[in-house]
Order: C-alpha cells, then sequence, then structure tokens
C-alpha cells in the first residue's frame, strides 16, 4: 500500500527550529545532525476531530527519553513541544485526519564528524503536520513476507531508543516490495518474531492473544494500549517468544501502530491466516480502540 500524494499538502506549514516555514524553504542545515549520521529521534503523532492527539503524553514521554538515552544536552520540555505542534495545526487548519512526524534533532554541528561535542547550537524540532489517512486498509487488511534482516536487540542497538536510522526497517521494506506484498516480518537475533518493518505484531489463537516480548521491538504506543484493552476486556495476553509457525497457524494476527491503528493480516509467507477458532477476537478489540480513542486523547488547547 503506498502511500499517495495529497495536494491539500502543496502550501503547508513546518515547524522548523522554532520557525514556520513553506514547504518549500523548510529545511534543516547540511551540517545538522540528523543530515551527518541520522542523529535524532522522532515520533508519528496522529490528529482526531477536535485536534485530539492520541496519547500525545505518553510519546513526548519516549521522545524525551530517546533523547535523554542519547545524551542530547538540550531537551525541549513537554509545553515547548505542545506549543509547536498546537502553531503547526493552527498555522495549518488541520483539527482532523492529520499525519504528525515529530522530530527531534541533535542539531547543528559546527563541523562534520560524529563527535557530539561538535553540536553547539542546540537540538533542533521539527514539526511536520501532513493531511494524511491511516496508512492501511484495516477493513481489506495486509500481506506480508519473512525478511532476512534481523531487527535490532540491545546487544547492537536497542530498540527501546526511537531514533531516526531507519536502514534495517528500510531494507526490509524493499525485500517486502520485491515480493510484491505490504509489509515485512522481521525477525529477531534468534530466529523468533519480533514485529513488522513499521508496526508491531499480534496472533491470536483460540481466543488468548500474544505478542512478542519487547527485545527486539519497539515498545510501541498502540501496542500498549492493545495489551491495556486485552486486561479491560478480560482477555488472556501473553508476551513470549512467538516462532514463525506458530503465526502462521493462528486464528488471526494484526499489527498495531500510530499510523496503522489495528490492521488484520490476511497473509504471512503465502499463508492465509484462517480463523478456525470461530471467535472474532480482533473485531472485538478493534471496536474497543475505537471506544478508547477520545478515551486516551489529548485536546490540544493553548
Amino acid at each position: 500500500m503506498l502511500q499517495r500524494y495529497n495536494t491539500k499538502n502543496d502550501n503547508i506549514l513546518i515547524h522548523v527550529g522554532g520557525k514556520l516555514l513553506p514547504r518549500s524553504e523548510a529545511k534543516v542545515s547540511v551540517f545538522d545532525s540528523s543530515v551527518q549520521g541520522g542523529d535524532a529521534v522522532w515520533e508519528g503523532l496522529r490528529v482526531y476531530k477536535g485536534r485530539r492527539i492520541i496519547c500525545l503524553d505518553r510519546h513526548l514521554d519516549r521522545l524525551q527519553a530517546s533523547a535523554h538515552t542519547l545524551a542530547f544536552a538540550d531537551i525541549p520540555e513537554k509545553q515547548k513541544i505542545k506549543q509547536a505542534i498546537h502553531e503547526t495545526l493552527e498555522a495549518n487548519g488541520m483539527d482532523d485526519e492529520t499525519h504528525i512526524r515529530l522530530t527531534l534533532t541533535r542539531g547543528e554541528k559546527i563541523t562534520s564528524g560524529m563527535d557530539p561535542r561538535l553540536n553547539t547550537k542546540g537540538s533542533c524540532l521539527i514539526v511536520l503536520a501532513e493531511w494524511k489517512p491511516v496508512v492501511y486498509d484495516n477493513s481489506r487488511g495486509i500481506r506480508v513476507v519473512t525478511s532476512s534482516q534481523r531487527r535490532n536487540n540491545p546487544q547492537f542497538l536497542d530498540s527501546k531508543i526511537h531514533h531516526n536510522n531507519l536502514l534495517n526497517n528500510i531494507l526490509a521494506k524493499i525485500q517486502a516490495n520485491v515480493a510484491g506484498v505490504d509489509a515485512a516480518v522481521m525477525l529477531d537475533w534468534q530466529g523468533f518474531v519480533a514485529e513488522l518493518h513499521d508496526t508491531n505484531i499480534f496472533m491470536i489463537k483460540d481466543g488468548t492473544v500474544f505478542t512478542p516480548y519487547p527485545d527486539a521491538c519497539l515498545h510501541g504506543i498502540t501496542r500498549r494500549l492493545v495489551l491495556e484493552i486485552c486486561e479491560e476486556l478480560k482477555l488472556p495476553v501473553h508476551e513470549r517468544n512467538l516462532s514463525l509457525t506458530e503465526f502462521y497457524t493462528a486464528d488471526e494476527v494484526f499489527a498495531t501502530g500510530t499510523m496503522g491503528e489495528l490492521t488484520p493480516v490476511t497473509e504471512m509467507d503465502g499463508r492465509a491466516i484462517t480463523n478456525k477458532s470461530g471467535k472474532n477476537t480482533l473485531k472485538q478489540i478493534q471496536d474497543h480502540f475505537i471506544k478508547f480513542i477520545p478515551k486516551l486523547s489529548e485536546p490540544l488547547l493553548m
């Protein structure tokens, strides 16, 4: 599912380093750490009707935690970030059906190089808001294939850091594109399922919900919501190592993410996901997720 360009985004204003700039002028320096080494952290935010952003504080907590782990010298306070988001949405007249790519780079360097001591001008906050629907068609579902590209784990680069170095995910997505499917399954270093290249993954068997340990996968915000929903619905749920075979033979498989919400996986490596249990557990979770949106969405009022 290739995202389409929306002409409504022709003249959007983008918040870069404290300034609102037209799309054609929104740029960072070639000396910025994001250009030099992918040295930045990011979050994807979804704006719902009434300029409500689901789990905004959780996203900002993760952004700040990632920046702290990478030893950023000056991490903006939540209120400053919220103000930049508010100004961007206000300037573009956006209050629904909007996706925000929130990025914090280590900032501009005095000369090219990897050493963070070269970053003397402070971090750079970017708020890129676009008119955009959810990335996947939740009614149709997606087809996936297993990638040979392994997902990072703490032994190499901790997936708990929501960083901008996405090359392993991009390589996995290239394999999915070549295979003619929507997304790639990424395994951990032991060969267990970790997540998709862009979303977390769950499976359901006989009414029980399973998801991989958050070791080699991102500790996703929507993933956490699903765990909370299962608890509220009194559905048995387990985090554990899961093999491809278990996913192939599951009753239902679905992906979770801010940009895709809850999306059924209908085929994995050419195997159709066939629901033999007769239960429709995913629909139950999806319906409850819709009810969760207003409950967990923060109106951005300034």
